[in-house]
């Protein structure tokens, strides 16, 4: 079985056993939970065969967005990412499209319930809570729609600690006990209403919003106000194997092996150096999984500075000024060949090398899920977007972005109240972007203990700060707040490690001098450890570059931070650089001695559900002169079970590539209905 039984931070939880068949296999798996990740835990990762061409089909969103993951259960078409595993199911491949039923059990006596509310607000995540929070202390009533049997979000699936503010965004500590957090203050307002694993799926003229309650039963929510926190979907990348199983979203892997305690791989490399690459590679190796490598086209590290210089600690090359060629496989991903960019970003062959792999993971971007605020704004009904279906940023961010929103939404409902001008201050802070990198000051280890910072680029973040129970480090730079630079500011460090156990980045150690020669330096450590007292380790400095082996002479475990204090003795002349233990074998990451280069990248596939390729679309863009997206869908572009949401994002490129301004190209028709009902659903008791 592929279960991680083991975490460094992760509690594994005893669950109940059920059994199953898929394409007539016995099985096991976990009770409730999701259908794919059962058979991700047996080793199964294709789950369909499409039509079109008897390509296997995989995992890409694992969040209900898309319908690769789609099986039949129990004669059925379900996407099995979001169905919850029950006993005795009977799971088969699906094989090109599903049979109608002969009887579609149509309950003709039912009634469509109403459940009417001050405000709807669409997503639990961080800042749909937020906003909700706000709201309820105002006296209005909430209904939030979440479409998974927990709330929090992407808060669930992140192991690592925040950046941000303590004060305000829960700084230090971990998402998925923010998630918690937060999902207790909802449960306990009576204000609130959470209806669990449903989903909006039409908003309408009448100002109601269509919901698939329970994932069982429609209804209509009657609403004078809405908050769209829905967050955003990952984006798609085109190049040749793309379509292949094994090629899929960080944010699916994240939730496959965070939420789920799923071991989905043995090796995976990365295309994209933002934090949620950055933060997926630590993921990985977190839960015991090699990371090849991670790749990014930019010339430059888009992420936080301190989560790649943690990356590159572990054994984790980072190539910058690289794309992506192909990947290759038979039926699945067993190698990527990767080669550098020009100036213009076009692939130097020459320099291609290929490596071994069996997952890929696309981090290349998020894209708003913002389709139902586009159409309630449009009927002019009192919306409100925010999180990621407002601006792409981090959680910490979001989360006090949803109290502003849940304030303006009090003030569009007619609440007599003023929004705090620090708030909007705030906001902007949390959201801002990496700044400048200073140079590391000079150093002078002393006799007693001294914090050493490895963290020089301006971010939003303070728990270093505020954690230091005598006041010895402060901020400074030129902005005035959480955006400088951590320094030692007041010569009292008692050695509590609070500030190296809370930080975010992994980016403070505690040192001090024993004699002319050596040191004892205290590093943080969020690993299964496998070394023990005595034992010799390898100790890098902050680029990965091993400085030297050290002795461990002490570990602890901060059990509110979840995180070990490896306490080593080392030469004096490396003790301030040194700030990581390397955790992986350098062999993971070489590349084969001959390259694999097929280099076709007009074969990429653009439209996965059906299946449709860069060549097909320039072809037709071009012999029919298209300038409407939905001629498109004459060769079945944007026709699948997605509705377009992945291929929609990657168009504009592809008519730019045909030579065709997009801006002069009309935008595709969506579905009334984004999210897949059952007709019987939708029968009231008229049976209209």
């Amino acid at each position: 079985m592929n279960r991680i039984t083991q975490h460094p931070v992760l509690e594994v939880k005893s669950r109940q056993e059920v059994g199953f068949t898929f394409d007539g296999i016995a099985y096991k798996g976990f009770e409730n939970e999701p259908v794919s990740s059962a058979l991700f835990a047996n080793g199964i990762k294709e789950f369909s065969i499409h039509k079109k061409d008897d390509a296997p089909q995989g995992i890409f969103c694992a969040n209900g967005q898309c319908s690769q993951c789609t099986v039949i259960i129990n004669g059925m078409p379900f996407k099995s990412c979001v169905t919850p595993l029950k006993q005795d199911m009977d799971i088969i491949t699906l094989r090109h499209v599903p049979e109608l039923p002969h009887d579609d059990n149509a309950d003709f006596d039912q009634k469509i319930e109403v459940i009417k509310t001050a405000v709807l607000i669409i997503g639990g995540g961080p800042s749909g809570l937020t906003s909700a929070l706000e709201l309820a202390e105002l006296g209005f009533n909430i209904v939030i729609v979440e479409d998974k049997d927990k709330l929090g979000g992407k808060l669930l699936l992140q192991t690592h600690k925040f950046f941000g503010s303590q004060e305000d965004s829960y700084a230090g500590m971990r998402g998925f006990e923010i998630a918690e957090l937060l999902e207790s203050k909802i449960l306990k307002n009576k204000n609130i209403t959470v209806l669990y694993e449903s989903s909006i799926v039409g908003v309408y003229k009448d100002k109601k919003a269509g919901v698939y309650k329970n994932n069982g039963k429609y209804s209509l929510i009657d609403f004078e106000g809405m908050i769209v926190s829905a967050g955003a979907r990952e984006k798609s990348l085109v190049f040749q194997g793309n379509d292949l199983s094994g090629v899929y979203g960080a944010g699916a892997f994240q939730t496959l092996v965070n939420r789920d305690m799923i071991k989905s791989s043995d090796k995976v490399f990365i295309v994209g150096s933002g934090n949620v690459g950055l933060i997926a590679a630590y993921h990985a190796l977190q839960a015991g999984i090699g990371v090849v490598g991670i790749i990014d086209i930019m010339d430059n590290v888009s992420g936080y500075k301190v989560h790649a210089d943690k990356i590159r600690r572990m054994g984790v090359p980072i190539h910058l000024k690289t794309t992506i060629l192909a990947a290759f496989g038979h039926e699945k991903v067993e190698k990527v060949t990767i080669a550098e960019v020009d100036d213009n970003w076009n692939p130097l062959l020459e320099t291609a090398k290929t490596y071994e792999t069996d997952t890929l993971l696309i981090a290349t971007g998020l894209t708003p899920a913002d389709e139902f605020y586009d159409t309630a704004d449009r009927f002019g009904f009192k919306v409100i977007k925010t999180g990621d279906t407002d601006e792409i940023a981090e959680a910490s961010s979001a989360m006090f972005g949803g109290r502003i929103a849940g304030l303006k939404m009090a003030k569009l409902l007619g609440k007599d109240i003023d929004i705090d001008p620090s708030f909007y201050e705030k906001s902007e802070i949390l959201k801002s972007k990496p700044g400048e990198v200073f140079n590391p000051k000079t150093i002078v280890i002393k006799e007693n203990f001294t914090p050493i910072f490895q963290c020089f680029q301006e971010i939003p973040c303070d728990p270093c700060v505020t954690v230091c129970p005598k006041g010895c480090i402060s901020l400074k730079g030129k902005f005035g707040n959480i955006l400088d630079i951590p320094e030692y500011t007041v010569d009292e460090c008692s050695n509590c490690g609070l500030c190296v156990a809370v930080c975010p980045g992994l980016a403070v150690s505690l040192a001090r001098k024993i004699d002319e020669e050596t040191a004892e330096v205290i590093l943080p450590h969020e690993y299964i450890l496998n070394f023990i007292t005595g034992d010799k380790i390898d100790i890098t400095d902050i680029d990965g570059e091993i400085l030297e082996k050290a002795e461990v002479i002490h570990t602890k475990f901060n059990k509110k931070y979840k995180t070990h204090l490896i306490t080593v003795k080392m030469s004096l002349k490396n003790a301030h650089k040194a700030i990581g233990i390397r955790m992986q074998d350098k062999k993971i990451t070489e590349h084969y001695h001959d390259t694999l280069l097929n280099f076709l990248p007009e074969n990429g596939i653009v439209c996965r559900c059906e299946r449709v390729s860069v060549k097909e679309i320039i072809d037709f863009i071009r012999e029919f002169k298209v300038r409407d997206i939905n001629q498109l869908k004459q060769i079945r572009v944007g026709m699948g079970a997605c509705g377009s949401k992945t291929c929609s994002i990657l168009l504009p490129k592809i008519f730019k590539q045909a030579g065709i301004d997009f801006t002069k190209v009309s935008l595709g028709t969506l579905r009334p209905l984004t999210v897949e009902v059952p007709m019987n659903s939708l029968i009231d008791k008229q049976g209209n």
